[in-house]
């Protein structure tokens, strides 16, 4: 493998940078392989696992966060270039989704990340419509699919947006259900969408994430860590268990079909 593209990582500004990460490992009752999702924090982790590009995105859980996280990853992504990809958020109940997703795109922006569980709006309620209409066919959104504790991200709620907007392009984040993996492959296999495997290795025996694998098949998969909850050094070892041997099956897993997705290759 040339090239390694993480497709999940968070950051946030270095004064809150730590008590963010700490807020997201209370969310999930699980330890941060970080103690602070910062830039830096991230290059360093990059560089020590040899990956070559992350995508960087961060969600608003409030309205009034959109603006100034858009304007964050932005700068993120033109403070280090050749490593970041921005990806940025909105909010259902944010009044001008249209000239906001307008601004993105001028911002250098590649799409948006939404996770409705931190967000408290449900995937396929009416107000996130607004969201999927300005984006469709201009911004790919990236999902955090799937929570048992909750009723904001499930599958079947994605499967809803699917069906009304067919143009648009969607990541299906954690296999596309995290914690709801069996769930994922009923609502959402049959659409073309892709997935990546963060946030899911560390919980699924090998023969499940094999099975998984086999299901969504090579060319929707693609790698990422979700950091700071996990580092890409471990997640490159757990990847393993997926079973994707030849070098072919592995540049697109690990680089080609992300790149391809934001424009890149």
């Amino acid at each position: 493998m040339n090239k390694i593209l993480d497709m999940h990582c968070h950051i946030y500004p270095d004064k809150i940078a730590q008590k963010a990460t700490e807020v997201i490992g209370q969310f999930y009752d699980i330890p941060m392989y970080h103690e602070a999702g910062s830039c830096l924090h991230l290059i360093n982790s990059l560089k020590a696992a040899g990956v070559s590009q992350a995508l960087v995105c961060s969600a608003a859980t409030t309205p009034a966060q959109v603006c100034s996280i858009n304007n964050f990853i932005a700068a993120s992504v033109e403070k280090y270039p050749e490593t970041f990809i921005g990806f940025g958020t909105m909010h259902a109940y944010f009044e001008n989704i249209g000239d906001e997703i307008d601004r993105m795109i001028s911002l250098g922006l590649k799409g948006i990340k939404l996770h409705p569980d931190f967000q408290k709006f449900a995937i396929d309620s009416p107000a996130a419509m607004n969201i999927y209409e300005a984006a469709e066919g201009r911004l790919p959104i990236l999902f955090h699919t799937g929570d048992r504790r909750y009723d904001f991200s499930g599958p079947d709620k994605l499967a809803n947006v699917l069906r009304r907007f067919p143009g648009l392009k969607v990541i299906g984040a954690h296999f596309a259900g995290y914690s709801q993996w069996d769930e994922a492959v009923k609502y959402l296999a049959d659409f073309d969408i892709m997935v990546d495997t963060s946030s899911s290795l560390p919980f699924l025996s090998a023969e499940k994430a094999k099975e998984l694998a086999r299901i969504w098949g090579i060319d929707r998969m693609m790698f990422g860590s979700d950091f700071p909850m996990w580092s890409q050094s471990d997640e490159l070892v757990r990847a393993e268990v997926l079973g994707i041997t030849s070098e072919e099956d592995k540049e697109k897993y690990y680089y080609l079909n992300g790149a391809r997705l934001l424009g890149l290759a």
